[in-house]
């Protein structure tokens, strides 16, 4: 797939909430386990299980969120003899809520890094047209639209999803519909990465293309992406955003030439 780093779409309001976005999930992943446990080097099993305890309980279980029932065994937290130990959970956890936490959550700096130049690209003008308030509304709720579309797909998943990348397809969807033919300057696989300014009905149309094929298991090498929930944000972007579209203005040919009344001439 392309990776998209910059659009030629200047904006006309600076965007605060895009930037207090990018500058909430990097302060939350700094302060999570998910900083020890992706640590370069050897990775002590105590710190990967208390990574894995604490986004069972700040992460969104699917199982939970279609029950909204806690489950009843979860990690502790604790390692015994190289394995992280199950038991009831010792908090009291709200599923609804969970969706909410679970948008600012990362389990690795690849992870993170990702969906925060995907939001960095494209989330000033999705903003810029939405107001800033209502694009924070907007990418609230497609990042609970999104969770609880994967978990209807999947009722049985007791992983919890992380990671705020059901909330920015959501954005990419929205910008789709609003900017389709947006230039968006992006690295191409070409042997190596090749700088191209390719249009952005072709970079995000291809993207979900690629989601969307990965979400019905055809080519996808990682199965604890949930790729359905980036196809059920990107949908739902696009749709609310399609009535905030405006037509695109017709090119201005001049005045027409002045009608000569005289013979012509062979």
């Amino acid at each position: 797939m392309v990776i998209p780093f910059h659009d030629v779409n200047p904006a006309r309001r600076t965007p605060w909430v895009t930037r207090l976005l990018i500058a909430a999930n990097v302060v939350v992943f700094l302060l999570t386990p998910a900083v020890t446990a992706v640590g370069l080097g050897t990775v002590a099993v105590a710190d990967l299980c208390q990574a894995e305890a604490f986004f069972y309980q700040y992460g969104a279980v699917p199982a939970e969120l279609v029950t909204n029932a806690q489950l009843p065994r979860v990690p502790t937290g604790e390692a015994v003899g190289g394995a992280c130990l199950l038991g009831p959970p010792a908090y009291e956890k709200t599923p609804v809520w969970s969706v909410l936490s679970a948008m600012f959550l990362h389990a690795g700096w690849l992870h993170l890094l990702g969906n925060l130049l995907f939001l960095y690209v494209f989330g000033n003008n999705v903003e810029d047209r939405f107001g800033h308030v209502g694009f924070l509304a907007f990418y609230l709720g497609a990042g609970y639209v999104a969770s609880y579309g994967f978990a209807l797909g999947f009722p049985d998943t007791v992983t919890p999803m992380v990671g705020a990348s059901g909330a920015v397809s959501g954005v990419l969807g929205a910008y789709l519909a609003l900017y389709p033919h947006a230039r968006v300057w992006s690295l191409v696989p070409v042997c190596l990465f090749l700088p191209l300014r390719l249009p952005a009905w072709l970079v995000l149309g291809s993207w979900f293309v690629l989601q969307y094929l990965y979400s019905i298991g055809y080519g996808a090498t990682d199965g604890t992406v949930a790729y359905l929930a980036h196809v059920v944000g990107f949908v739902f972007g696009f749709l609310v955003a399609l009535p905030w579209r405006r037509p695109r203005p017709r090119p201005h040919l001049g005045p027409p030439p002045p009608r000569s009344w005289g013979w012509g001439g062979g």
